[in-house]
């Protein structure tokens, strides 16, 4: 991968990983309507850690503050709206990597390919469209076990490309309720430990590997990925409440019928 290829494809990443358009999606396209390989394993690391760089920077005081909580209700039966939204961050997790570590064969083999993306990029867009329908105002504090379980179930469904991580969690928790705010940010403190993760994951993958590592390519997209992501987190942040949800499913029907073309095209 040379370096403008790389620096693309890192801007894209950023720019999609945490919006609710599929950055599987996005990723894709490029490389077929420009003939690139695949990234490949060492791409994939660094875009992974620069976004969640990028995010737990920008949550930094939340995430201090869930941490501390946290460690404090381990020694106390007394709950606080932070002791208890930290447990349902670890909560809304586990559905995703135990499912994660159970289908990851089973994903790899049949699930990455242009119609399985393009149709998952078009149903969860239409879900994410009506969504916003049942936003309400309830806020992280009001979560119960039973509806972090069904967002956590809601993000390991993004283990299946097109998904798109966030989007189908923010889906889930305005479904339940929550006002579209408080569902993206409860949907991004669930990305930390999911990225996180799935940065470990592959960087032992890569290191096993034994590949020879560009590191100046790759240390340039990843901080070209996490400084797009930090935009990006902010600006989605503040203008969610004001434009809705409604603008990014029309976005993600033109992707799919962009996808379902250039995956026709190439039959």
């Amino acid at each position: 991968m040379d370096l403008l290829q790389a620096l693309i494809l890192a801007v894209v990443q950023g720019l999609t990983e945490f919006l609710p358009v599929s950055s599987s999606g996005h990723l894709v396209l490029p490389a077929a309507l420009l003939g690139w390989q695949d990234q490949g394993l060492a791409f994939d690391v660094a875009v992974h850690f620069g976004s969640l760089l990028a995010v737990v920077l920008y949550f930094r005081k939340d995430i201090v503050e869930l941490l501390m909580a946290w460690l404090k209700s381990l020694g106390s039966r007394q709950a606080t709206d932070n002791s208890r939204l930290a447990w349902w961050v670890i909560v809304g997790t586990l559905p995703a990597v135990i499912l994660g570590l159970l289908l990851d064969d089973l994903i790899e083999v049949h699930l990455r390919t242009a119609w399985v993306l393009g149709t998952t990029t078009l149903v969860f867009g239409i879900l994410l469209g009506f969504a916003q329908r049942f936003a309400a105002d309830k806020r992280c504090r009001d979560l119960t076990l039973a509806m972090v379980l069904i967002i956590g179930f809601a993000q390991a469904l993004a283990l299946v490309p097109g998904t798109s991580r966030s989007g189908i969690t923010i889906t889930a928790a305005a479904f339940l309720g929550l006002s579209l705010v408080e569902a993206s940010r409860f949907s991004f403190l669930l990305s930390i430990p999911v990225i996180s993760g799935a940065a470990l994951l592959k960087s032992l993958d890569l290191f096993g590997a034994g590949n020879a590592i560009d590191w100046a390519v790759l240390l340039s997209a990843m901080a070209l990925s996490g400084v797009t992501a930090f935009l990006c987190i902010g600006w989605f942040m503040r203008w969610v409440e004001r434009i809705g949800l409604v603008p990014f499913a029309v976005y993600r029907v033109l992707l799919a019928a962009a996808i379902f073309a250039t995956a026709y095209s190439q039959l």
